[in-house]
């Protein structure tokens, strides 16, 4: 079903939009050998073309959100544009000390594409907009509290960017709106720098298996890297110890792989959210991340859910975050980790466990909250092509994004499904995921939309709406009828004869805006079941019964 803005979710709204704006200042985390310098807060912005650097930047605008929260507006904000083809955010600061051997620039995500310039020169480039980018500083920063001056520019709209990635195309959606909406930082370090942790917890033998990619610049060595496990709450360290041994070579990636026992592990799950911390450490650098003891997967012969290894029933809803940023209310809301967690606690107390970013990722942090909470996440990258499939979207650039994207989130124990893709049916997000899904030491299961599964424990997405006939075509669906339907919802062609696990996530197509108006795809719905003339409060109660009624047939 999709996100439901009953009684309860709207109150929320309305007090959580009272809230004060909330940035995070440009503030500093510091750890041994590692420096974070969060480069969130207010930026200056304005509009131009792609390729010259603007003279000035006279409006402000909020990082992470959107081009919309800018002071002044912006007109046109969301749709192809001729006032402009790009907009261009400028921040300056300034580096305490001298420069060390990494200075990585990391833009969780921005849309669309991201081309970076630093005290007037070129840095980098990176075109995917819902992955993170990251921009190697070292070349051109200053140090010593000389002032950095940073230009980002991001295309206007998606048509920005070329037709061979994705671009989040949504045919329920009216505007593309640009932004980077998600946190800048800058991350400075000595080498051996640790640029990347995967943990994937053994539950059966309470171990926890660790991959670490260690990067060296000039120098190598043979090192082995001491780490600490802590209960994520409480600090207690509940393991400690060292690698063996690894001889690095100069200018080189190596990637250590070991396993930890913890003694008593305690699981994770949505009744139980129980956290871990990993704190790794080289000679110049320190890094952690959070983890969690948990398991995932469907079992073949039963094709249900199994959480830690036992039968688990998944109930829950959609969250369409991209859709909801074109709402007229929306405001800074998606940024505030307050009301974040409200949403995600109300979702809780409705008795759901799970829910599917559909179509599109929120900020980063909303899966940290999503970990500490204890909600499954189907996790679902932004593509999405009812009819025909663009020619030029091919499987190895589809991978690329599939990696980064991987890479940025297999250590929250709430992100359970990999997603490829939304009701489109092509071969190439099963060829992308083949690419990719062995570097998920977790092995969790993939959603591949209406295409072909490529596993037997690979689940498929079925939206049976018996009321879009109501929408498409002149045979209303009558709810009296409802009990003489198929338990057996319908699935693509390619998949009928298939007997892999199936996701019921879509079937009301009765839907309502936040205000109770109807949708432009359920108006006619509304105006067969109630008339021209029905109100708001006629439209929320039908709603709930006949969903409620659907829930119970599908049940």
């Amino acid at each position: 079903m999709r996100m439901i803005w009953n009684k309860t979710a709207k109150f929320v709204y309305a007090l959580c939009a009272l809230m004060a704006f909330f940035l995070l200042p440009v503030a500093s985390q510091e750890k041994a050998g590692r420096t974070v310098v969060c480069l969130d807060g207010t930026w200056d912005i304005t509009e131009g073309n792609m390729a010259a650097i603007p003279e000035v930047f006279p409006y402000k605008v909020p990082v992470p959100g959107l081009v919309d929260m800018s002071s002044p507006d912006f007109f046109e904000v969301g749709i192809p544009s001729p006032r402009r083809e790009a907009f261009w955010y400028h921040k300056t600061f300034q580096i305490e000390g001298p420069i060390p051997d990494v200075a990585l620039l990391k833009v969780h995500k921005a849309k669309y594409g991201t081309k970076v310039f630093l005290n007037g020169q070129f840095v980098d480039e990176h075109q995917p907009c819902f992955t993170p980018g990251y921009f190697n500083l070292k070349e051109f920063l200053k140090g010593n509290g000389e002032p950095n001056q940073l230009v980002i520019r991001i295309g206007a709209h998606r048509e920005s960017l070329p037709k061979t990635l994705p671009t989040g195309w949504d045919f329920e959606k009216y505007k593309y709106i640009p932004g980077i909406y998600d946190s800048v930082e800058l991350i400075l370090s000595g080498t051996p720098f640790i640029q990347n942790i995967q943990t994937a917890p053994l539950i059966q033998t309470g171990e926890v298996r660790i991959q670490a990619e260690v990067r060296t610049t000039q120098t190598g060595g043979e090192i082995s890297l001491p780490y600490r496990i802590r209960e994520a709450q409480s600090g207690s360290i509940v393991a400690q110890g060292q690698t063996s041994p690894a001889a690095l070579s100069p200018n080189s990636i190596h990637t250590y792989d070991f396993t930890v026992a913890i003694p008593n592990a305690r699981l994770w799950s949505p009744e139980d959210p129980f956290l871990y911390r990993l704190e790794l450490e080289t000679p110049a650098d320190t890094c952690s991340t959070r983890f969690a003891m948990r398991s995932f997967q469907f079992d073949a012969t039963t094709r249900r859910a199994l959480l830690n290894g036992k039968p688990y029933m998944l109930r829950g809803t959609n969250v369409c975050i991209y859709r909801f940023f074109e709402d007229a209310g929306r405001g800074n809301l998606p940024w505030n980790k307050d009301w974040v967690r409200d949403l995600h606690t109300l979702f809780k107390d409705m008795n759901w466990n799970s829910i599917r970013y559909c179509i599109g990722f929120p900020p980063e942090f909303w899966y940290d909250i999503c970990d500490e909470l204890g909600i499954l996440i189907q996790d679902e990258f932004p593509i999405w092509f009812l009819s025909e499939w663009p020619e030029e979207l091919k499987a190895d650039a589809i991978a690329k994004e599939y990696e980064e994207w991987m890479r940025e989130r297999w250590n929250h124990p709430c992100v359970v499904i990999w997603d490829a893709q939304n009701e489109s049916n092509s071969e190439e997000t099963g060829k992308a995921l083949m690419k990719v899904r062995h570097l998920d030491l977790s092995n969790r299961p993939w959603d591949n939309g209406w295409a072909t599964p490529q596993r037997e424990t690979d689940t498929i997405e079925v939206h049976p709406y018996f009321f879009i006939s109501d929408t498409f075509n002149d045979n209303p669906f009558k709810m009296e009828t409802l009990a003489d339907h198929s338990g057996i919802p319908g699935v693509s062609a390619v998949q009928k004869d298939l007997q892999n696990p199936m996701i019921l996530n879509e079937y009301a197509w009765l839907w309502l805006n936040r205000d109770g108006s109807e949708t432009s795809l359920t108006r006619k719905v509304y105006h067969n079941l109630l008339g021209p003339n029905s109100t708001t409060e006629q439209r929320r109660e039908i709603y709930a019964r006949y969903l409620a009624a659907q829930t119970e047939f599908w049940r």
